[in-house]
């Protein structure tokens, strides 16, 4: 099951709408009014495939009403986009939506679906994210007709923050990267390599921990060796991901932290690929706010 769905209304009596925008490390959240995003805050990454449904339902609670001012006389309904997000998970996703606001409609959609609607509005395209973890889709305008399975940081998600810092610990523990800049990494992190097993193999959320390593990546961008591994690693993104659809017909967009930050490589990787560029944005949200302050006009 792609998403949960409530009943069309139409916004026309001016209430807001919540949207919200999560991955695995960070959930934005927005209200719209009349198209307009009116206030913005953050929370931790809430994904039902790591997260119980009560934990869900105690953050929102918590932290999201209270500081959006949401409750059934203000929010007509939240539309949630998160990983995660599908079949019984989607299910929990809105449970706990609606037990910690009461009265309000919830539609739990994928990560991937906002994605494709944020950057490809009702147009055709190809959509791909590129944050903690990476994912792509054909989008036919209106709903995600294919999609290539990420498959997670140990096996897929090339590209992705947590596959950019698999590899560079891989590459600094087996000295495949100047010592110089072994040590910087582990002066700056304070890490031993017993530690930073541990985290991998034995703690949660090791896809958060390698994933912190990107801006690490970004500040030594200039050095030709970790050049060479971000691009290696987009060029992967392309070939096992992007090459799959009809990328030669259709625009590629990308939305992610990884994807924002890191764009002068992708580019370059694009361009190797012979993909058509489209849009590259931090977040779908300004875009998830147009396309449903026409939601009652489809």
């Amino acid at each position: 099951m792609e998403n949960c769905k409530m009943e069309t209304k139409s916004f026309e009596d001016g209430r807001t709408i919540l949207i919200a925008d999560g991955g695995s490390t960070k959930t934005h959240w927005f209200t719209v009014r009349r198209g307009t995003i009116a206030d913005r805050i953050e929370t931790a990454g809430l994904n039902p495939f790591f997260q119980t449904e009560e934990d869900i339902a105690a953050c929102i609670a918590d932290e999201v009403a209270p500081r959006l001012h949401v409750d059934a006389k203000t929010v007509r309904a939240v539309y949630f986009y998160g990983a995660g997000c599908t079949g019984d998970r989607a299910e929990a996703m809105q449970r706990a939506i609606t037990r910690s606001v009461p009265d309000v409609a919830a539609e739990v959609y994928t990560d991937m679906t906002g994605a494709a609607r944020g950057l490809c509005g009702r147009k055709a395209g190809i959509a791909c994210i590129l944050g903690t973890g990476s994912n792509s889709c054909f989008y036919d305008g209106r709903t995600v007709v294919r999609n290539v399975p990420p498959l997670g940081f140990i096996l897929g998600d090339e590209g992705s923050g947590a596959d950019l810092g698999k590899h560079l610990i891989g590459h600094l523990m087996k000295d495949m990267m100047p010592a110089a800049l072994k040590e910087k990494f582990l002066d700056r992190y304070d890490l031993t390599l017993s530690e930073i097993v541990d985290r991998v193999y034995r703690r949660p959320y090791p896809n958060r921990f390698l994933a912190s390593f990107s801006p690490f990546l970004l500040q030594h961008l200039h050095e030709p060796c970790v050049h060479a591994l971000v691009l290696e690693r987009f060029d992967s993104f392309f070939a096992r991901n992007v090459s799959k659809y009809d990328f030669r017909r259709y625009e590629v967009h990308f939305t992610g932290s990884v994807a924002f930050h890191f764009k002068s490589v992708l580019d370059e990787a694009a361009r190797r690929a012979d993909c058509r560029p489209g849009a590259v944005v931090a977040s779908p949200a300004e875009g998830l706010a147009a396309y449903h302050s026409q939601y009652d006009k489809i």
